[in-house]
């Protein structure tokens, strides 16, 4: 059946909050992810062990639903006697599910543009009659100015560092030694579950990991060669190497707890010397 459902921008969609967390309607995720509302339900039935109420998922109903229903009409048939509201994770693990080329991008799209976007700050303007309101004005605005200028000085140092990690080209497992606390064995196997790794010979007793084409170019890149066995024959190997934009996106995951972690990890995050410091300052 095909999804004859409005398209949905991921930068346009409609700020939807539920005790505190920015979350989307299912209609929403059956939209951007080619596919139909009730396939969602379908999908979440069958897998419902996998989300967490609370974490992946809040379902309202009774006067929840009424109190939501008087903020967010639009959002929500007149007829629905029960909603369920997807958080950031809970979307991400449907789109795995799902586990198209289209329901992946449009889950990276929303990340940024939706889940992760800034609330605008308020631009009331001071009282310039009132000395004692102007004079703190002309504080704040320095004090955002200086927050700004160091914010931009921090990330050129960060991307300058990150670019020369990257510049003799280094594997997803390679940067992640570099990351307290991360299973290293299990990262190839997690990209793989993000669309990003295919193992070529399953047959065989090691995986022979290649960049799917929903990473190549954007996250990874692929390196080729060969080499020599014990009986003389050439083996072609292949070596996955990170792009900055995919070394980023690790990054950014293994701040948020959500690469695999060591079961013995201390609960603190770091890099290199380098790149710690740099953290630090920016706390």
């Amino acid at each position: 059946m095909i999804n004859k459902q409005k398209l949905v921008n991921p930068e346009n969609l409609p700020v939807i909050e539920w005790q505190g967390v920015r979350v989307v309607t299912t209609e929403t995720l059956a939209a951007g992810y080619g596919t139909t509302p009730i396939r969602i339900q379908q999908n979440y039935i069958r897998n419902e062990d996998r989300f967490v109420e609370g974490k992946h998922f809040f379902k309202i109903s009774g006067d929840e639903l009424k109190s939501f229903r008087l903020s967010f009409s639009e959002s929500v048939n007149k007829h629905t006697t029960s909603l369920v509201l997807w958080t950031e994770r809970g979307a991400a693990r449907m789109s795995k599910i799902v586990d198209t080329d289209e329901a992946w991008l449009f889950f990276e799209k929303m990340e940024q543009a939706y889940f992760r976007k800034a609330t605008p700050s308020s631009n009331t303007i001071p009282d310039f009659d009132d000395p004692i309101a102007a004079a703190e004005a002309w504080i704040e605005a320095k004090k955002s100015e200086r927050l700004a200028l160091g914010y931009a000085e921090r990330q050129a140092r960060y991307i300058s560092k990150l670019e020369s990690h990257l510049a003799d080209g280094i594997t997803p497992v390679q940067f992640c030694k570099q990351l307290n606390g991360v299973n290293t064995r299990q990262i190839n196997a997690f990209l793989e579950e993000r669309n990003w790794l295919y193992d070529d010979r399953p047959e065989a007793m090691y995986p022979r990991w290649r960049v799917k084409a929903y990473a190549r170019d954007q996250y990874l890149t692929e390196r080729s060669g060969q080499v020599e066995q014990e009986n003389g024959e050439m083996r072609e190997i292949f070596k996955p190497l990170l792009k900055k934009k995919g070394a980023a996106w690790l990054y950014r995951h293994y701040l948020n707890g959500e690469l695999p972690m060591k079961k013995t990890w201390d609960g603190q995050f770091t890099h290199n010397t380098e790149l710690a410091n740099l953290l630090q300052e920016s706390k």
